[in-house]
């Protein structure tokens, strides 16, 4: 005999997907960011070159990566097991940090920022 135990999607608590989406936007933002400022700052630029046949993209990649498992194991210890209220609310700030990110990637931006 098989016991089927059903669970809906209301009986799952929300924190670790919110901690999760939550860490890739921050993830990203600070991938985006280090990107601008290694294009700002030619020093720091060499200082994110920690494999030569990569460049200074090994530092950023890793910082990023980094950022998003820090942000993450936090947020994931705080909101485990709990119903994160404003969901909507984190929802739209990972959003936001996305974008943050994915604007800092692109020379067009750097542009901006840069005197010549």
């Amino acid at each position: 005999m098989v016991k089927i135990i059903s669970e809906t999607i209301s009986d799952k608590p929300n924190g670790p997907v919110a901690a999760a989406l939550l860490g890739g936007g921050i993830g990203a933002a600070v991938f985006g960011l280090i990107t601008l400022f290694s294009e700002l700052s030619e020093s720091f630029g060499q200082a994110l070159n920690w494999y030569n046949p990569v460049g200074p993209l090994s530092g950023k990649s890793i910082l990023g990566i980094a950022a998003y498992f820090i942000a993450w194991a936090v947020l994931h210890s705080v909101w485990k097991g709990k119903e994160v209220n404003n969901f909507n609310s984190i929802s739209t700030i990972a959003l936001v940090l996305l974008a943050v990110g994915l604007l800092g990637t692109f020379p067009p931006v750097w542009h901006l920022f840069i005197s010549e």
